[in-house]
């Protein structure tokens, strides 16, 4: 299938002035202290810092290894290159757009979409399976976390109450998302439901009928791929790889920007401070720009496990 050659767009220089705007309306509306974090970081030792940088760009790819993984399993072909471009464009939508990594999910499946027409559908099964299997893997770190706590010192109330949450929170979006994943029924009835307000609020004006049938053959390319999956199971242990290798070296990152400081913290607190952060990231409801709500939650719960401001 030919692919479509990357340009230059309006969109590829209006987009990262958005993030500088972004960036600068975050530091004005929350008073943020630039001149003491520059003067913090420079006390910071470089080489542990340093590698913390070099470590985030590494945990991007290895988080596009895995969803690559499950596109080529779902005959897919994308290039690493690409997929790595596609997260991060998907990452600052994420931070840009409300529904936060909703946004970004649909930036990818638009992006490959527009690569290779056709395969919005199982684009859509590998991000349902990718967030599964994050899911997955982010009720293992955050339990693992607890225990190392619990081994050492006692839990504040707020973050036991934070984790007994997340955990169960998230099984019950596990057997949702799997429940709709096995019913093919219901995705046509989320679609004529969907549709059937659009032509209301159009008062018949637009012509939905090929969006109706292009919708129908993405749920059906959908169910098809997920079913396939759960028939293959051995599909997921490279991108459960690749995965797991992401989140440790998102584990890492916060870990060496503490040893940089001169602060040695436990795993334990890094382990679960991460995963109640990347969990509240993943919550598909936001304002634009995020206002800081991630390093809201970093900072009350490192402060509530006995991190010093």
């Amino acid at each position: 299938m030919e692919q479509a050659k990357p340009k230059v767009t309006k969109k590829t220089i209006i987009l990262p002035l958005l993030g500088i705007l972004a960036f600068v309306l975050y530091i004005y509306f929350f008073n943020v202290d630039l001149l003491g974090i520059i003067e913090t970081a420079k006390q910071a030792q470089p080489i542990p810092y340093i590698a913390a940088i070099l470590i985030s760009f590494i945990e991007i790819l290895f988080y596009s290894l895995s969803w690559r993984e499950l596109l080529s399993g779902l005959e897919v072909k994308l290039s690493l290159f690409k997929s790595y471009v596609f997260v991060w464009y998907a990452i600052f939508l994420d931070i840009l757009v409300p529904a936060e990594s909703i946004s970004g999910e649909i930036a990818r499946v638009y992006c490959v979409n527009r690569e290779q027409c056709g395969t919005s559908g199982r684009v859509v099964a590998s991000l349902v399976t990718f967030r599964l299997l994050s899911m997955f893997m982010n009720t293992f770190f955050l339990l693992l976390g607890a225990a190392l706590l619990f081994g050492v010192s006692r839990i504040d109330p707020l973050v036991f109450g934070i984790i007994q949450f997340l955990v169960i929170g998230t099984a019950i979006m596990l057997v949702v998302f799997i429940v709709i994943s096995r019913r093919e029924a219901w995705s046509i009835k989320i679609i004529n439901g969907v549709l059937r307000v659009a032509e209301y609020l159009s008062r018949g004006k637009w012509e939905l009928e090929k969006v109706r049938n292009d919708a129908y053959d993405a749920a059906r390319a959908f169910h098809s791929s997920m079913k396939d999956i759960m028939r293959n199971p051995k599909k997921l242990i490279i991108p459960t790889f690749y995965l797991a290798l992401n989140w440790a070296a998102s584990m890492f990152i916060p870990y060496l920007v503490f040893i940089s400081l001169g602060y040695e913290v436990s795993w334990g607190v890094v382990l679960v401070t991460t995963s109640i952060v990347i969990a509240i990231k993943s919550i598909p409801v936001g304002i634009p720009f995020e206002v800081g709500l991630p390093e809201i939650a970093m900072t009350t719960v490192y402060a509530a496990l006995g991190v010093p401001a």
